[in-house]
């Protein structure tokens, strides 16, 4: 079992993006042959392309804070030892880990009314509440990976070692 988890730690976001992606490009690919091939196209495939696109633009934070991929401007942090820049970023996650739970608690509150009033999508015909669990979905899956990006910048703080920065997009 532990294998199991540590490959869904490692690589879960990346499966799930891969699945959503691949959802995006045969939908998108499907209908257009559908439009112009057949002259034929259906009001499902814009639907499934949208909500795809919107869980894999919320899973793909969470990688992002995983990889510590997100945008930043870190040309100051070059300068400091170990330890400042382990505070720094240990700061920059509760800043981050605060906002996302607030945005966690606050995203509920609409698939509660989605569920409430019944309301469902007009192509697909299923539940809005689906595709709406997807913000709360990104919150929570950023929520863990802060954890463990703070826990990784509390033992570089303790340990004065060096502090996991990410990968560089640029040098």
């Amino acid at each position: 079992m532990k294998p199991f988890l540590k490959q869904i730690d490692e690589n879960g976001e990346r499966w799930l993006l891969l699945f959503f992606y691949t959802t995006i490009v045969i939908t998108i690919a499907m209908e257009v042959l559908r439009r112009f091939v057949f002259s034929y196209s259906s009001i499902w495939g814009e639907e499934v392309a949208r909500y795809a696109f919107i869980y894999l633009a919320w899973v793909g934070a969470s990688a992002a804070v995983k990889e510590r991929a997100h945008i930043r401007i870190d040309v100051l942090l070059h300068y400091l030892p170990n330890r400042g820049k382990a505070a720094i970023y240990l700061f920059g996650d509760i800043c981050t880990l605060i906002v996302a739970l607030f945005a966690l608690y606050w995203s509920l509150h609409p698939i509660d009314i989605s569920l409430k009033f019944g309301s469902v999508t007009h192509g697909l015909g299923i539940s809005q509440a689906w595709f709406l669990a997807a913000v709360p979905l990104g919150f929570s899956l950023m929520i863990f990976r802060l954890g463990q990006s703070m826990y990784r910048d509390i033992k570089s703080l303790t340990q004065n070692t060096p502090v996991f920065e990410g990968n560089k997009l640029f040098d």
